[in-house]
């Protein structure tokens, strides 16, 4: 100790390395074990407190208590405003401390926000979650977060943001035992670029790793956690797994056989703090010790990593010496906290449509909100408690001063009997047991009822205004929202061979409702034997639904009777798409086209509002209805904010972060992360949309003038800047987001179509101008060359363009970069598989010796690698395979696939897909430059191959 009796860990003036080497040495091989989790262990002797990583803060702090709860991440992501995302992260460093400041045992300061993952289809359950198509928009919003939540101290954090979830996290489907392919172009060009500049420039002191794996690894062993994350990237704090994946590389992907070798490959691969089952990671970290699978310092490497965090976040140093250590209480849910959560909700309101209906006239006589969207503010899984919630029917009524717009929900009202006896369903009890046991249609329940499409409905129950549910005793109404990990107030109704109005209906698990012997409505236990009935056994797990009121029908006749309709509509946060449910479709709900369609039908002046956490498919509206809104859900100042916009005191300026396509028709299946092959994302995709990613309009109009560059030309360390003028030409006060994109004129690769490579989000007053200035650097321009592994800026003409979206480019001009000359290739010395430059029917796996393999996914599959060099000749093909079960073939052609074949040869059975060799075949001698093709056929799989 000191002479002040204090451990030198425990002195703030010492380096923090010096620190950390003195509080490692001092802790027992056990107490280590016991801090290798979330839920790090009080070491009292040492005054180490208990502490638990992990509080969520997606867009607010939340599952703590009362909060300021922000839009859903792909909201914040339509305002396109850096500085906005940077100030919400330090509302949520703020309120995240005064939590922590009641109870720092429990909740924690590194926050597990935001998350990253490129979002390259809009099917994924879990799009709300992040930031967009495009990395350098997510970038550059989710590095600001970052900034906000950890500060701008030099040393001390006020919280820490954990990215997630590294990397190829975009698909629910088999989530925890899939492994997807991705090959090194689309891996650095676009899966990993919002991860870099999140660490790069945004210095984020945590990450969580995904639950799926790539290329055959699961991602909680891959190698590239310490490679490219801790190595080329330099990051300086801890990653930890995402709940249960380690255990999950035995129990879902089958990869290890013992929990033991799960936690051991896991933390040599990186992960620093286990996010499982406390017991059993303890157990299996002592079993790993013991059968040398990990050694002690292979645990002191990640607790220096988790206890460096700990350290720069203050718990170890005097309160004063913390800028952070004392945040009043009076900041959770403060005023201006909630004056900027109105702010975010306004901003990220995007504008699809404007016929010239909007703004609404505040001399409007009469108004009708209808839809199943209209009276209510979701929030979603990560959502914190919001202190108050505005609907958009509540802010309508209070921009118009008092309950004067006309009101209906769109949904039907219905009465349910069962199929068997004719009762009638009715609540019973105290705890509104739904029984079917009245014969009087008068007497029975009424329910409201929302059809969320495909199959999921929820029913409320009106005479208690709750909704039913599934508990332990049977079919209960008494829920209060439709939401959970588990959703049991969603049914699956599916018609019946009974006719048009029987229907069968299961519980969320997919277990038939029946009325069991009491008359009450429960859930089958009775395993699958009811799964199976015969014709005549039926009836008794059926139900009729009958009309009472038509949602729709109602809804039209309110919208004949008023001046403007307003239909809300959109998705639940918790059916039909979330996390663990990727979404079956891109269109709304059935239910609510027709709805939109009879609103139109009988008042043209209909504005669309869609509040959702994905992209839709609204073709038809677009098509027919003068104005439509997107929006998403969560934000608390919801109603105000849409009220704002629908009555011209907010000039909107939301922008697309993903691009709204036609149809699930225009997209490759969810498992191909290619987006360079499938024309995935606005960057390769040549298809018409139904709107553009970046796409927003605006009650004002803007010109786009003198664009400029201060050089013509530079070099490839070189920068550009870039200038326009943009002028407000309309009546109204608004902001314009200014897009740059940057185009490859000629390469040697596939290049993108248009890329963002700069934005700004800036205020005009009406008639007033301003010049925007992009710095634009050659690298920016750089692509992956599979070639030489490593970014390359290509010599030759790029096309700058500036615009209002990614369609709409007004200006541009070209720029010349003096740059590198990509080589012919040489394939003399071994070349890894995976660096093709094009591919068919293959996927790539891992190659447990080492790197990674091309597996065939078919029969034969081929990869290509163009502008070889062979030089003087070549008579030899080497190359490292394996042959499986059954073996195979590998054939070398010239020019194309099949084309001058020059030599084959057989691969025999290896006895596993991981059991390799090397073969040699005799090739017919051949010179100069050519495409080479290997076309494999079989069970082939090919690490790497030479020619010599």
């Amino acid at each position: 100790m000191n002479i002040d009796g204090r451990y030198p860990y425990q002195n703030p003036d010492l380096p923090l390395d010096e620190r950390l080497d003195d509080l490692l040495s001092r802790f027992t091989l056990e107490e280590k074990v016991q801090l290798m989790c979330q839920y790090q262990v009080e070491i009292p002797r040492l005054g180490v407190k208990k502490y638990k990583h992990g509080t969520e803060g997606a867009h607010g702090v939340a599952w703590l208590g009362e909060a300021t709860v922000f839009p859903q991440n792909i909201g914040l992501a339509c305002t396109w405003n850096p500085e906005l995302l940077r100030q919400i992260g330090s509302v949520i460093g703020d309120e995240a401390r005064v939590y922590y400041q009641r109870d720092p045992a429990i909740n924690g300061l590194t926050i597990w926000a935001p998350t990253v993952d490129m979002e390259r289809d809009p099917r994924w359950g879990r799009t709300e979650e992040a930031y967009g198509e495009d990395p350098h928009l997510t970038g550059v919003l989710s590095t600001e977060l970052v900034r906000g939540m950890q500060g701008e101290h030099p040393f001390y954090y006020k919280t820490v943001a954990t990215l997630k979830h590294f990397y190829g996290n975009n698909n629910e489907l088999e989530r925890g035992s899939a492994s997807v392919s991705i090959d090194p172009r689309n891996k650095r060009e676009y899966y990993l670029k919002a991860f870099e500049m999140a660490f790069l420039e945004g210095q984020a002191g945590s990450m969580m790793t995904a639950y799926n794996g790539v290329n055959g690894r699961p991602c909680n062993f891959n190698d590239e956690v310490n490679k490219i994350v801790k190595g080329e990237w330099a990051m300086n704090g801890f990653v930890v797994g995402d709940a249960g994946d380690v255990l999950g590389t035995v129990i879902d992907h089958h990869y290890v056989d013992s929990y033991a070798k799960a936690v051991a490959v896991s933390v040599r691969a990186g992960i620093d703090s286990i996010t499982d089952e406390q017991d059993i990671s303890y157990r299996a970290l002592h079993d790993a010790l013991t059968q040398g699978l990990l050694h002690e310092e292979d645990l002191d490497r990640a607790l220096r990593n988790t206890f460096r965090v700990r350290f720069r976040l203050g718990e170890f140093d005097p309160a004063e010496r913390n800028p952070y250590s004392m945040v009043p209480e009076s900041k959770l849910c403060a005023p201006e906290h909630t004056a900027l959560s109105l702010r975010a909700a306004q901003e990220s309101i995007v504008l699809l449509k404007n016929d010239g209906l909007l703004p609404l006239g505040s001399d409007m006589r009469s108004i009708a909100v209808v839809g199943p969207l209209a009276d209510e503010a979701f929030t979603d899984w990560y959502s914190g408690i919001p202190p108050y919630r505005v609907t958009p029917l509540q802010g309508i009524n209070k921009k118009v001063n008092g309950d004067s717009a006309l009101f209906h929900s769109g949904l039907d009202r219905v009465r349910l009997r069962s199929a068997a006896t004719g009762q009638y369903v009715v609540i019973r009890g105290e705890q509104a047991r739904l029984e079917a046991i009245c014969a009087d249609a008068e007497l029975a329940e009424v329910f409201e009822r929302n059809d969320w499409g495909w199959g999921n409905v929820t029913f409320k129950a009106l005479s208690c205004d709750k909704y039913v549910t599934e508990t332990d005793s049977g079919l209960m109404a008494s829920a209060d929202e439709a939401r959970g990990w588990f959703v049991k107030e969603s049914f699956n109704i599916e018609p019946s061979m009974g006719g048009r109005d029987v229907v069968q209906m299961k519980s969320w698990e997919g277990r038939l409702i029946i009325v069991d012997e009491q008359g009450c409505l429960v859930t089958d236990r009775e395993d699958e034997k009811n799964q199976n009935l015969a014709d005549s056994d039926l009836a008794k797990d059926e139900f009729i639904i009958e009309m009472v009121a038509d949602g729709i029908e109602q809804a039209a006749y309110a919208a004949s009777q008023a001046e403007t309709a307003i239909v809300v509509v959109g998705n639940s946060p918790f059916i039909n798409g979330k996390e663990t449910i990727d979404r079956p479709d891109i269109v709304l709900p059935p239910a609510q086209q027709s709805l939109i369609q009879a609103v139109h039908a009988a008042n043209p002046n209909t504005v669309v509002i869609i509040v959702g956490s994905y992209p839709f498919a609204v073709n038809w509206e677009k098509e027919h209805v003068p104005a439509m809104i997107y929006t998403s859900h969560a934000a608390q100042e919801l109603g105000y904010a849409l009220a704002d916009v629908l009555y011209g005191d907010y000039n909107p300026a939301g922008r697309l972060n993903m691009t709204w396509y036609k149809s699930v028709s225009q997209l490759p299946e969810l498992m191909d992360y290619d987006i360079i092959k499938g024309k995935r994302t606005y960057q390769y995709f040549d298809g018409e949309v139904l709107y553009p990613f970046g796409h927003g309009l605006s009650y004002t109009h803007f010109a786009y003038e003198e664009l400029t560059l201060d050089q013509m030309t530079i070099q490839a360390d070189d920068a550009v800047c870039v200038s326009v003028r943009i002028r407000n030409t309309g009546e109204w006060a608004g902001d314009e987001v200014v897009q740059l994109y940057v185009r490859a004129n000629d390469s040697r690769v596939v290049r993108p179509l248009k890329t963002l490579k700069g934005f700004q989000r800036i205020h005009l007053e009406a008639e007033a101008s301003q010049t925007v200035h992009f710095e634009l650097k050659a690298e920016d321009l750089a692509f992956w060359d599979v070639t030489r592994g490593r970014y390359c800026v290509e010599s030759g003409e790029y096309t700058i363009g500036i615009g209002s979206s990614s369609k709409v480019l007004y200006l541009s001009t070209q720029l010349r970069v003096e740059g590198d000359t990509i080589p012919p290739r040489s394939l003399r010395e071994p070349v890894r598989a995976v660096n093709y430059d094009d591919y068919n029917g293959v996927y790539i796996d891992e190659c447990r010796e080492g790197g990674e393999s091309l597996a065939l996914r078919q029969e034969e599959g081929w990869i290509a690698f163009h502008d070889v060099d062979l030089g003087i000749g070549a008579s030899l093909l080497e190359a490292r395979v394996s042959g499986n079960i059954k073996g195979g073939e590998i054939i070398l052609s010239l020019e194309r696939p099949g084309g001058s074949v020059v030599g084959s040869g057989k691969v025999v059975a290896t006895g596993g897909r991981q059991a390799w060799s090397t073969v040699t075949i005799p090739i017919e001698q051949c010179s100069g430059r050519h495409h080479v093709f290997l076309t494999l056929r079989g069970e082939v799989q090919l690490s790497w191959f030479r020619l010599v």
